[in-house]
């Protein structure tokens, strides 16, 4: 697959040597490219979800404001940052100029040759030879070739450099729109039964929460942010060797990739810890960061084949009908409005859950419970489909005799008088054929013989019935004379 990739995204022979960053995500980045507003509000809206960012602060993310920073409004840091951009102007193309795919492509030399070294004790705590940073530093603003494996550098030298080249960019590697999103990000934490809010993360939440904000970052700042948290990831499941655990290098680059640029420790005071604890949970979950989440890959998709099938969110309304050309934006929707393919899916998965129910009650064992049951279906008949597998006629209710000769066979004869009723009302279903029938026919070897059997049977009953009852009534009479 990366050679297919290789192939089919980079067709200069030049940069095939390059690492392809590639996102299994097509249509997410489809729709990123083709229709960044479509796409931003989609994103923005499910960020929104799971952290409450106020009027001001959502502006800042979604770029409609300057974000206000921590000690932006003193004098001393408006002069350093004015300062601070003077001197980028005379930088070279790669160090302490805006973040471009070119820029990327240079840096990526340091973060190959770190990959090989992660050894190495103390690495990116212990500074480089200063000689030899610089040297590095000027061939990668003047695009030479560098051969890091010639043994000329250290890679205290290169871990050095890449951190300098990160601190020296005009905002952080998760810019300056993005930082109160983070702070919010940090308090997202798990309820107890009663509602309350713990003091444990929530790590889900915080895991689909960086997933979006990770979508809507800058193409090369996500880009670099990929390979860098993965160096660091990579890093720390060494920490054996070269002792430097997650948190020792968000220590290390949180000052770099998430803090604003320009402020001191006093500005940011009791954000400090969230920052770093922010740094440690990318470092150690990296690998899912970089995911769209499901229910984005599903819209996006959907945008584009136009399938009936989908998979929400929540309680959000993402999807148009399969005709339709754009994504309508999601502030139009109405959050109660249910979507006619919902609607249908609900309703067939309603209908198959009823013939399942009905089709349990009918393989239950004979008594009043399933009798009641199929009395309640019976009440009902939309409850089942019409293509229905299982399909049992009511029971025919018994009928009492109410004559006064009915009532002296009821006193006086009692069971007989039942299983004769039972005969006479019981009739036998065409399609199934108890264990009776069966052997039945087996012994006398046809219907015609079975039914002939039984009516013999039937009328000899009425005649010991009939003969009792006049004996019992001429008893009576003998007695009352």
């Amino acid at each position: 697959s990366d050679a297919i990739c290789n192939l089919v995204i980079c067709n200069d022979s030049s940069l095939r040597s390059q690492p392809i960053i590639f996102n299994p995500d097509f249509f997410v980045e489809k729709l990123r490219h083709e229709k960044p507003e479509v796409f931003t509000e989609l994103v923005v809206s499910n960020i929104t979800r799971l952290i409450d960012l106020p009027g001001t602060e959502l502006a800042q993310l979604m770029g409609d404001e300057d974000p206000k920073l921590p000690g932006a409004n003193s004098t001393a840091s408006g002069f350093f940052r004015s300062l601070m951009s003077l001197k980028r102007k005379e930088k070279g193309v790669v160090f302490g100029s805006p973040l471009t795919e070119e820029g990327i492509a240079q840096v990526s030399q340091l973060i190959e040759y770190l990959h090989k070294n992660l050894r190495a004790e103390g690495l990116f705590r212990v500074p480089g030879n200063s000689i030899r940073q610089q040297m590095l530093k000027d061939a990668l603003n003047s695009g030479t070739d560098i051969d890091l494996d010639s043994g000329e550098f250290h890679s205290n030298d290169v871990a050095t450099l890449l951190k300098m080249f990160l601190g020296e960019l005009p905002e952080p590697l998760l810019t300056h729109k993005h930082f109160h999103a983070h702070l919010k990000i940090a308090d997202l934490m798990l309820f107890d039964e009663k509602g309350n809010k713990t003091s444990t993360p929530d790590k889900e939440r915080q895991i689909e929460a960086l997933q979006l904000l990770f979508l809507i970052l800058p193409a090369p700042n996500r880009s670099l942010l990929k390979l860098l948290l993965d160096l660091l990831y990579q890093t720390a499941k060494k920490q054996d060797k070269n002792k430097m655990s997650a948190h020792n290098l968000a220590l290390m680059f949180a000052p770099h990739i998430l803090w604003p640029r320009n402020v001191t420790a006093n500005d940011l005071q009791e954000n400090i810890t969230k920052l770093n604890n922010g740094v440690t949970f990318m470092i150690k979950h990296s690998q899912k960061l970089f995911k769209a989440p499901a229910y984005i890959r599903e819209c996006a998709r959907l945008h584009y084949l136009g399938s009936r099938a989908h998979t929400s969110k929540d309680d959000l309304d993402l999807l148009t009908s399969p005709g339709s050309k754009e994504l309508q934006p999601l502030k139009s929707q109405k959050r109660g409005r249910l979507d006619s393919c919902h609607q249908e899916e609900t309703q067939q998965r309603t209908e198959a859950a009823l013939r399942e129910l009905f089709r349990h009650v009918h393989n239950m064992p004979d008594s009043a419970k399933k009798k009641k049951l199929i009395r309640q279906f019976n009440k009902h008949p939309s409850a089942l489909t019409p293509g229905s597998e299982v399909a049992t006629p009511p029971a025919p209710r018994r009928t009492r005799s109410r004559s006064f000769s009915g009532l002296i066979k009821r006193k006086v004869l009692g069971t007989p008088v039942i299983v004769e009723r039972k005969s006479r009302d019981t009739t036998p279903e065409p399609k199934r054929a108890s264990k009776e029938n069966i052997h039945l026919l087996q012994k006398c070897g046809s219907p015609a013989h079975t039914s002939q059997a039984k009516l013999k049977s039937l009328e000899g009953r009425k005649e010991d019935s009939c003969r009792r009852m006049r004996a019992h009534l001429l008893s009576k009479d003998s007695s009352s004379l």
